[in-house]
């Protein structure tokens, strides 16, 4: 064996991943990512369009289409953990593949259906179906991506789907219009089938599968070893550690902090349209005018709440200051702006201050998701999942808080709850979580490579 040649050869293989310009395969990756979200985020919002012309189609009360709707919630807080535990498990490429084949068939149902247990089934499958989607690529990109770029990629997926809750209303009333409304759920469904053949296609688990990623790239994903060769990922397929997880009280203060964001911005998924419209009496063209500022300003927050945080981390490697300085003050100020918005007599203002609060709620958005793939581990999905779950549940009381007020004509009291869920949001982030502390391995702190 020629000893001196394999020195040579594995000295020339490290020079290439130092000097070589690297490749930027991964954020083509982020890119097919960002889209599913988009897709799903369509396919969850869709229905609001349709909702008028399918309850008089099949002569539905609105305590009936409440229970269609609710479906879709339901199934999707209890698919989180088994579809993340599918995803640590069997890979992000297989799972993602078939969620997506998925979404295809339960909406082509929802466009099919014939009456209210049809619709309803169909809406809980295609709860259950998304219900995996962001965990299991959660899981995906953290096999992709550094520590320090997580807070971004997570602002950048989410800004996509704060993008398709704002164009979803036009793009399928113009659907509806031309076609019907079955067609809306249709060609929704086409695209995941589309999204599914150009991810199977271009997609692989590991940066290290991927012919387009060289050395240089992948130095930047997993870090470099002291001898200069890049880090190895952790690929051992273990059995998922349910007691330590579970027992974990930062996994507890993960979900608990989530679950005050997701109560928060679900109002703008669920109630905001009917805010303006009965309390603060815009038309329909005014509504579509200037009612999506907030969502606008949120996408704007989610960019750019990710961004600040990777920022901090890069400059001091300390994850902890880095996602609690943009998650804490994002809660705060989210909370001190939505009360004016409440309290205004002025319909533009109260639309302007919550475009602000929305801003600064959506802060929160990346070091939420960056923290469960770094304390997680190779168990990021099932871990994402379990927070998730806890979101969507807090979700559902939304509905229920913000609808039983105001059908009492409490207009301005809701908001206050809202602002008493996000100041405890900003204690929890101040002095609960911590984004150093695995939930797998009490003993182990995350390092800085890709996992």
């Amino acid at each position: 064996m020629n000893t001196h040649r394999t020195d040579v050869t594995e000295l020339a293989a490290v020079a290439e991943h130092v000097t070589a310009k690297p490749t930027k395969t991964r954020w083509w990756i982020l890119l097919l990512i960002s889209l599913m979200y988009l897709i799903a985020y369509m396919d969850r919002s869709n229905i609001s369009v349709a909702q008028p012309e399918i309850a008089k189609q099949f002569g539905m009360s609105k305590t009936a289409m409440g229970l269609v709707l609710a479906a879709f919630t339901w199934a999707y807080a209890l698919g989180q953990v088994p579809a993340g535990w599918l995803g640590d498990r069997f890979g992000p490429k297989k799972v993602l593949a078939v969620i997506m084949s998925w979404w295809a068939i339960t909406a082509a149902m929802t466009g099919a259906a014939v009456g209210l247990y049809s619709l309803f089934s169909a809406r809980f499958l295609l709860g259950l179906g998304e219900a995996g989607a962001f965990p299991v690529a959660s899981r995906g990109m953290q096999l992709w991506f550094p520590r320090s770029e997580r807070g971004r990629i997570q602002g950048t997926t989410h800004f996509f789907s704060r993008f398709a809750v704002a164009v979803t209303p036009f793009v399928a009333g113009s659907i509806m219009l031309a076609f019907g409304w079955r067609a809306i759920f249709y060609i929704f469904g086409s695209l995941g089938v589309i999204w599914a053949v150009a991810f199977s296609f271009f997609y692989r688990n590991l940066p290290e599968e991927h012919k387009s990623v060289n050395r240089a790239e992948l130095a930047q994903i997993r870090g470099v070893n002291p001898d200069g060769t890049v880090r190895a990922p952790n690929t051992t397929r273990q059995s998922a550690p349910w007691k330590r997880i579970l027992g974990s009280p930062n996994m507890w203060y993960i979900s608990l902090g989530y679950s005050c964001f997701f109560f928060g911005t679900n109002f703008y998924l669920t109630w905001y349209p009917t805010y303006l419209r009965e309390h603060r009496h815009l038309t329909l063209q005014a509504l579509g005018l200037i009612g999506s500022l907030p969502l606008f300003a949120g996408m704007l927050g989610d960019v750019t709440g990710g961004s600040l945080s990777d920022l901090f981390f890069k400059r001091t490697g300390d994850a902890r200051f880095a996602r609690r300085i943009v998650a804490a003050p994002g809660f705060l100020l989210a909370g001190i702006f939505v009360i004016p918005a409440a309290m205004t007599h002025n319909a533009l203002a109260s639309v302007l201050f919550l475009a602000i609060s929305f801003f600064f709620l959506e802060f929160v958005i990346g070091p939420a998701w960056a923290v469960p793939m770094d304390v997680g581990g190779q168990f990021s999905g099932t871990v994402t999942g379990i927070m998730n779950m806890a979101g969507a549940l807090a979700a559902s009381l939304t509905a229920i808080v913000y609808g039983g007020l105001f059908d009492r004509g409490y207009w301005i009291a809701p908001f206050f709850v809202s602002a008493g869920v996000m100041l405890l949001g900003a204690l929890i982030w101040t002095f609960l979580i911590d984004p150093e502390r695995s939930v797998v391995d009490p003993w182990v702190e995350p390092r800085s490579g890709g996992q």
